[in-house]
C-alpha cells in the first residue's frame, strides 16, 4: 500500500438516515469513517423528505411485530421484524432523544388526550426502562394498530436528518464528502476493497476496510416519485455488478396521496390520514369504505390502486381535510399548499407516485451482503422486514436499527486487520461530460417511460416480457458507451438501467400478486 493512496477504515455511500447511523457506531467503535455522498447537504438524501414519521414499539412489540407482518400480506421475514420492533425503542431513545435531542411533536402543542402521553420504554415490552416523562405525542397512521408514530409537524425527516448530520460533522473521526459519486465498487474475487469516487470532477480509488452502501431510492427510474432527484439505485446497481444478491425486487411501493397540483409535486403525509381526513373522487364521494374495511387507514398498496382507479374512473381524487384541524396540526403542509396556490379548504388533489423498493440487496440483521465487507442498509437494502409492501413510518426506523447494526458490525471486524488491503482499480476513459449527459439524458426518458407503462402500480405478464426486452437493449447500449467513456451520468444510467431490468425481471417472474406487485388479468398473457 502506498502513502498516497486514499483509504479509510470504513465507507458508508449515502447521507441519509441508515448512511448517518451506520457512521456514528462505526465512530463509537473506534473506526475512521467517511461519508461520501452524491448528495448535497441536506435536501439530496432520501431522509430528509420523509414526512410521516418514526414508529416504535412502546410496551407492545408483539403488536408492532404483527401490524408489519399483516401490511406485508404475510410476506416480512418474522426474524428481521423481530430484529426491527425488539430494537426500535433502544435505537430510537439513544440517537433521537439522547444524542441528537430531537424536538418530537409533545402532547401540549397538539392535544390534551392521557393515551398519547406513553414515553419510549426499552426494547422487551412492559416493564423497561421509559425514556423521561416527555410527554411524546404519538400518532396513528395506515395499518398502524395503535398510536405508536413519533413526529415533527409533517417534516420528520429534516428534523432528524439536519442535527444527525451536524453531530457528525462535529467528530474529528467523520468526514463527510459532499457531492462526490460511487461509480463502481471495487472488488476481486467476492470481496470488496472499497468504491471508484468522483468528486470535484475527478475519479479515484477511495480503499476501505468496510464498505457500507446507503444509497436510497429509485425514484428517478420513474416520471413521478416522492423521491429527491439523484435517486438512481446506486447501490443495487453497483453491488449487483459486482455479485451480489438481490431479491424482492418486484416489490415497488406506491404512495396514495402526492399532490398532483403543485409545480414540484409533493406529498402529502400518511399522518393526515391517520388524524382524520378523508378520500373523495370527483363527484364528493368517500369511497375507500368500498375497497377495504380499514378504509383511509388500509395498506398503502390498496389504497392507491384504489385512488389509481378513481382518478380514472371519476377523473380527479381530493384528500378532504375538513375532519381535522389541519392549520395547526400540519402547519409545513398549509405552507406548501399555500405556495402553490391550492386551497386545502377544498381538498387537496392527490394520486399515486413511486415512494419505495421494498426490496435490493441481501443483507443479514447486521446488514452484511454476500460479498466480503461489503454491507447495505436503508432504502438499498433488502432486509426482509418489508416484504412485499412496507408499513408506514418504518422506513426511517429500519434504516436507523440496520445501520446502527452495520456500523457497529464493520468497525469489529477492522479490529485485527492492521492494514487496509487494496486492489488494482481499474482504468479510467477519456472524460466526455457533455456527449455523455445528452446521451444519458434520452436514454433516462427511455426507461421512465417504460417503467411507467409497464412496471407500475398495475402490471401486466405480457408487459413485463416487452419491458425486459426494452431494458435488456438499453442496458446494453448503457454498457458499449461505459466502455468508450467515464461520466457520472452515464454510470448512474448504468446503475439505473440495471435496477429497472432487476425489477421487470423480478415482476415477470411472480406469478401471483402480493402487495405492491399487483397483476392485472392479460388476455394476451392468457393466449401465450
Amino acid at each position: 500500500m502506498t502513502m498516497d493512496q486514499d483509504t479509510t477504515d470504513v465507507l458508508v455511500i449515502g447521507s441519509g438516515i441508515a448512511g448517518c447511523a451506520a457512521a456514528l457506531t462505526a465512530a463509537r467503535e473506534g473506526a475512521d469513517v467517511t461519508i461520501a455522498t452524491k448528495a448535497t447537504r441536506p435536501e439530496g438524501a432520501s431522509s430528509w423528505w420523509a414526512q410521516g414519521g418514526i414508529a416504535v414499539s412502546k410496551d407492545d412489540p408483539e403488536q408492532f411485530k404483527q401490524d408489519i407482518i399483516e401490511a406485508s400480506d404475510g410476506t416480512a421475514d418474522p426474524g428481521a421484524v423481530d430484529v426491527l420492533v425488539e430494537h426500535a425503542n433502544d435505537a430510537v431513545r439513544d440517537v433521537l432523544l439522547e444524542t441528537l435531542d430531537v424536538e418530537f411533536d409533545r402532547v401540549e402543542s397538539r392535544s390534551t388526550d392521557n393515551e398519547r402521553t406513553e414515553s419510549v420504554s426499552s426494547a422487551g415490552g412492559a416493564g423497561g426502562s421509559s425514556v423521561g416523562k416527555a410527554q411524546l405525542d404519538f400518532g396513528q397512521e395506515a395499518a398502524h394498530s395503535d398510536e405508536r408514530i413519533l413526529h415533527v409537524d409533517a417534516s420528520t425527516g429534516k428534523a432528524i436528518h439536519v442535527p444527525f448530520l451536524n453531530y457528525l460533522e462535529s467528530r474529528e473521526d467523520v468526514e463527510i464528502r459532499e457531492g462526490a459519486a460511487a461509480l463502481e465498487l471495487l472488488s476481486h474475487e467476492g470481496r470488496v476493497y472499497g468504491a471508484m469516487v468522483e468528486s470535484d470532477g475527478e475519479v479515484e480509488p477511495l480503499f476501505a476496510g468496510a464498505t457500507i452502501l446507503a444509497t436510497g431510492g429509485i425514484g428517478e427510474l420513474y416520471p413521478n416519485s416522492t423521491n429527491p432527484e439523484g435517486m438512481t439505485g446506486d447501490g443495487i446497481g453497483m453491488a449487483a455488478l459486482a455479485g451480489a444478491a438481490v431479491a424482492d425486487m418486484e416489490y415497488v411501493q406506491f404512495h396514495p396521496t402526492v399532490c398532483t397540483a403543485a409545480d414540484d409535486q409533493f406529498l402529502v403525509s400518511e399522518a393526515v390520514r391517520g388524524e382524520g381526513a378523508l378520500l373523495r373522487n370527483a363527484d364528493g364521494e368517500r369511497f375507500m369504505p368500498d375497497y377495504h374495511a380499514d378504509a383511509e387507514l388500509a395498506p398503502r398498496d390498496v389504497v392507491a390502486r384504489a385512488v389509481k382507479t378513481e382518478r380514472d374512473r371519476t377523473g380527479e381524487v381530493r384528500l378532504d381535510v375538513s375532519p381535522l384541524d389541519f392549520a395547526s396540526e400540519f402547519p409545513d403542509l398549509v405552507e406548501l399548499c399555500e405556495d402553490n396556490g391550492i386551497d386545502y379548504r377544498e381538498g387537496i388533489p392527490v394520486a399515486p407516485a413511486e415512494h419505495f423498493l421494498c426490496g435490493g440487496v441481501v443483507v443479514d440483521d447486521r446488514g452484511r451482503a454476500s460479498l466480503e465487507n461489503l454491507y447495505a442498509v436503508g432504502e438499498s437494502a433488502r432486509t426482509g422486514v418489508h416484504g412485499a409492501n412496507r408499513l408506514a413510518s418504518t422506513s426511517l426506523l429500519e434504516g436507523l436499527v440496520w445501520g446502527l447494526r452495520a456500523g457497529s458490525d464493520a468497525a469489529e471486524s477492522l479490529r485485527d486487520v492492521s492494514e487496509i488491503r487494496t486492489i488494482e482499480p481499474p482504468g479510467l476513459l477519456d472524460r466526455d461530460p457533455k456527449l455523455s449527459g445528452q446521451f444519458a439524458r434520452e436514454k433516462f426518458r427511455r426507461l421512465r417511460r417504460v417503467m411507467d407503462e409497464y412496471v407500475g402500480l398495475e402490471r401486466d405478464p405480457a408487459q413485463l416480457r416487452r419491458a425486459q426486452g426494452v431494458l435488456r437493449r438499453l442496458k446494453g447500449e448503457v454498457d458499449a458507451y461505459v466502455r468508450t467513456r467515464t461520466s457520472r451520468s452515464l454510470y448512474e444510467l448504468r446503475h439505473a438501467a440495471i435496477t429497472a431490468l432487476l425489477i421487470a425481471r423480478a415482476a415477470s417472474e411472480s406469478p401471483e400478486s402480493r402487495g405492491t406487485h399487483y397483476l392485472l388479468e392479460s388476455p394476451e398473457a392468457s393466449a401465450d
